[in-house]
This record gives C-alpha cells, structure tokens and sequence, in this order.
C-alpha cells in the first residue's frame, strides 16, 4: 500500500514578502497547481491515501480557486482517501463552505481517530491547549498492526515559524509507532522515533521565503503489509526553488568587482532560471569599499525569477590607522569604534556614515 505524507501547504498564502504584486499572483496559483500534481502523481502511482499533516490552509479566509480546486481534486479521485488534519493556520472555514464532505475526505478532530486498511492502522489527533496533557498517555496502539500516527506540532529541537502545540518524543517511544508523520516545520526531516519506528516531517510543498530554500515536496509510503517494511522517499514537488546564494567579496573595492564574483557563484550553482535567488554578500571589506546592492540587484535581475541582495560583508578596520587622522572620516570612526554598540551595529553605522560622507545614498 501506498501513502503520501504531506504537510504546510498553506495555500493561499499572500506571498507579498518579496515579491512583485503580479509575481505573488502567481505564485499563489502555482502553490494550488503543485497541490493538484501532488494528487495526479498519486493516481498514476497507485497511491491510496494522501495523510495531510495540517496547515492545508495558510489563512481562515479561503479563495474560491483555492476552495474550490481542493474540493474538486478531492471529489474526481475517489479512489484515493484523503485524510485530513486540521494545523495551527486551519480553520473550519474550508468545510463550512462544502455542500458535503467528500465521502474519501476522512478527518481527525481533538480526539483521536484511527482509520484502519487491512493490518495498516492510520491515526491522528488534532492537538489543542485543552488535550495536550492527555493526548500521549491515551494513544494505544496495536502491537501487530502497521502503526502511522498523524500529528502537527513542534518538536523541540526543530524551528517551526509561528507557533504550534508541543510534541514531546519522550511520550511517544515505545508506543508502537511505525511512523510518525508530523506537519509544522517547513523543511524536510526524518528521523529514528525508538527501536520500531521514525518520526517525519515531510516539510512545504513549495517555499515561500528565504527561510524555506531548497528542494520542498512530500513523502511517499510504500509499506510491504507482510513483511511490516516501510519504504520511504522524499519526492520533490514544487514548481520554484529558493536558494541562498553565498558570495565571498572580500578584498573587492567597487561595485563592479562585487558584480564579477557574483556572476562566477552563479556560474558555478547553475540554478534554473526560474529560481528565487537570494545573493548574500559575505567577507571583510576596506572601510573605503563601494558596495551598491540596489545596483547589483537591478544588474543580476534577469537571471532569475527573483533576486535579492544583502550585504553581510564585515569591514577591515585597523583603530591605529585612525587614532591621528584629522579628518571627517576619521573623527567619526574613532567616535563610532569607541561607543557601547556590538561589532554588527558598529559595521553597519561605519558603512552608512561613509556613504553618506561620500555623497550615496543610504
């Protein structure tokens, strides 16, 4: 039997961080077409059960092409259950509005549901303030059945964004859990759960930001019911990639020289054209260096789909070339370097104050 673990879509998501109102436009539609060749992917590989693991949904106010794509991918595979947890960014908004409920949308609730296909057990619950306390000591499972459990919270160790229920692994060990298919952190992790099985989170279908880069998709089951082995992959999905670009600029003294390191990175990355790339500016730079990045973008702008750049760069500053210089430049560094601020804040005054001392805009 085959199974797809999936989690955070967040479809709907307004996608204005960084992008162009006509790029988040279209990035919005995208995420809705990934999740509709999520479920054409399952159909033609004899998928039985897509386990969504919370936050189908970014926000309780759900758009027509949203609702209505979920609802009809849903209603033209019948053949394929869908079984539904409800994340911290879902509401009931998106079922309210259905005439009916799908007879292959299965859902969880606050108490825990188990769904059963032959000696395969699927079981979830939908996490709340109110349950949390109880919810682990009463999961029972059976010793001989093939054992997923279904929730969306935050593991300790991993960074999930906006705040979710706790998970606590410790509970969880020993519980009979073949595979623990989680939601809420948008990057891919698999790990040992005990000595039977592992915990997972599939990540995004698709990044949206710069804290969500590199390859986004779901999981794919294929448990052996004889033989009690589960067999998982990682299936890339998504239409776009985000990627942090790291360009070592040490030594450079203008613009154009920034420009020709940057152009050998992305040589060197080979991205698709149709990535969202971030260029972060790194290394120790002279005091006197003339770094543009608003420039830098505008030059690198049809590389990509997207491009930003940051400036991470450190400056060079040697105090004794300063202690006797009599100028402007001088005067304000030693001012500067003699202050209570960190080193990050003393760079970033530095930089601001020579470019305004040069003439250049802030």
């Amino acid at each position: 039997m085959k199974i797809i673990h999936c989690a955070d879509l967040h479809l709907d998501s307004k996608m204005t961080a960084n992008l162009t109102r006509e790029q988040a436009r279209e990035r919005k539609k995208e995420m809705i077409r990934t999740f509709t060749r999520m479920v054409e992917y399952a159909a033609k590989n004899d998928v039985r059960v897509i386990l969504i693991a919370g936050d189908l949904f970014d926000t309780r106010n759900v758009s027509a092409l949203a609702r209505n794509t979920v609802r009809d991918m849903i209603c033209t595979h019948p053949e394929i259950d869908f079984l539904y947890l409800r994340g911290n960014h879902d509401s009931d908004n998106f079922l309210s509005k259905l005439e009916e409920v799908p007879e292959n949308l299965l859902l969880f609730s606050e108490q825990w549901t188990a769904y059963r296909y032959g000696n395969i057990v699927i079981s979830g619950l939908e996490l709340t303030t109110d349950n949390q306390a109880i919810a682990f000591p009463s999961l029972v499972l059976g010793t001989d059945d093939i054992n997923i459990v279904t929730l969306h919270g935050q593991v300790g160790k991993y960074a999930g964004g906006v705040q979710a229920e706790q998970i606590s692994l410790n509970s969880l060990r020993n519980k009979n859990i073949d595979y623990l298919a989680l939601g809420h952190v948008h990057s891919y992790v698999k790990e040992k759960l005990d000595y039977r099985g592992v915990y997972c989170y599939p990540g995004c279908l698709e990044g949206r930001g710069f804290d969500e880069c590199g390859p986004k998709g779901f999981v794919l089951l294929d448990i052996d019911e004889n033989t009690r082995r589960i067999q998982t992959e990682f299936i890339p999905a998504a239409a776009r990639t985000l990627y942090n670009l790291e360009v070592d600029v040490t030594s450079v003294m203008t613009t154009r020289e920034a420009a020709a390191r940057m152009e050998q990175a992305v040589t060197e990355a080979a991205y698709p054209s149709g990535s969202l790339v971030k260029f972060v500016l790194t290394g120790e730079v002279e005091v006197d260096a003339e770094i543009n990045c608003d420039y830098l973008q505008n030059l690198f702008t049809d590389y990509f789909y997207f491009e930003k750049v940051c400036n991470e760069t450190t400056l060079r500053i040697d105090y004794r070339d300063y202690e006797k210089d009599a100028s402007l430049k001088g005067e304000f560094i030693r001012m500067v370097m003699g202050s209570d601020l960190s080193e990050e804040q003393k760079t970033e005054v530095i930089r601001c104050g020579i470019l305004a001392l040069s003439g250049e805009e802030i």
